[in-house]
């Protein structure tokens, strides 16, 4: 069934950087810092204080870490601790759908076939949609030269190597990525997706905004204001095993 849901959704895009969040109707998004430090608590007085005159009446969430239904299951590695066993309904006192953040914007990237999503920021998100079946995945962490693949082509490594050297690792980690997938396309996402210049063959750029279209998407609603975001529900799309199986449009 694919059922388009009358609700108000305000959306959240947890950063290593910045929180972002975008409401139903609203015009401009809102944010406010993030770091190593980020707790829970101050994630909901953050956004909170950054939604304060916004009306909505559920929630979807973008984590950087991996999700099972519907809950984080390990503290995530570019923010503070206490995420794991967290109740965001009860300290929302709505309901929130939390999902993978690269899951998230891949969603909001996603028009059909097999893709894969790669998200350049602070680490290296990542996720797959085949078929319509959203599958995060936590590649970044997976070994690679001498360290992981998120330390060479996420910011660390942009800091640590320079642009130059950062984007033959990108160059490289994406093709190996591609032959071992098989990905109809990639697409790029983050904030250091501007920093390539040429995109690598096979590839095309994603847009940060598609995350808040993907959280619009986990509750098959569009944003109601076209002037922000042009965005529509996903067709039929499923969240796999790793997600909340509430998530079935």
């Amino acid at each position: 069934m694919n059922t388009k849901l009358n609700i108000k959704v305000l959306v959240i895009d947890i950063g290593g950087t910045f929180v972002k969040l975008l409401a139903t109707g609203e015009t401009k998004p809102s944010e406010f810092p993030s770091n190593s430090s980020l707790t829970p608590e101050q994630l909901v007085t953050g956004v909170l204080k950054a939604a304060q005159g916004w009306h909505f009446s559920a929630i979807s969430i973008g984590f950087p870490g991996p999700v099972l239904h519907g809950h984080a299951v390990s503290e995530p590695f570019n923010l503070g601790i206490g995420w794991v066993g967290f109740d965001f309904n009860k300290a929302f006192n709505c309901p929130v759908r939390l999902s993978n953040d690269a899951a998230m914007q891949a969603l909001g990237s996603y028009s059909g076939g097999k893709m894969l999503f790669l998200g350049m920021g602070t680490g290296l998100g990542s996720a797959m949609i085949v078929d319509s079946i959203v599958e995060p995945m936590e590649l970044g962490h997976l070994p690679y030269l001498d360290a992981t693949f998120e330390d060479y082509v996420g910011v660390r490594g942009f800091k640590r190597y320079g642009e130059l050297k950062w984007r033959t690792y990108v160059a490289d980690v994406v093709a190996r990525f591609i032959q071992a997938l098989e990905p109809d396309e990639v697409v790029l996402g983050g904030g250091n997706v501007h920093n390539l210049g040429t995109l690598p063959v096979g590839c095309r750029m994603g847009n940060n905004d598609n995350a808040f279209v993907g959280g619009f998407r986990l509750w098959n609603t569009r944003h109601g204001n076209t002037s922000y975001v042009k965005d529509s529900p996903a067709p039929n799309i499923v969240l796999s095993c790793m997600e909340s199986p509430a998530i079935t449009l």
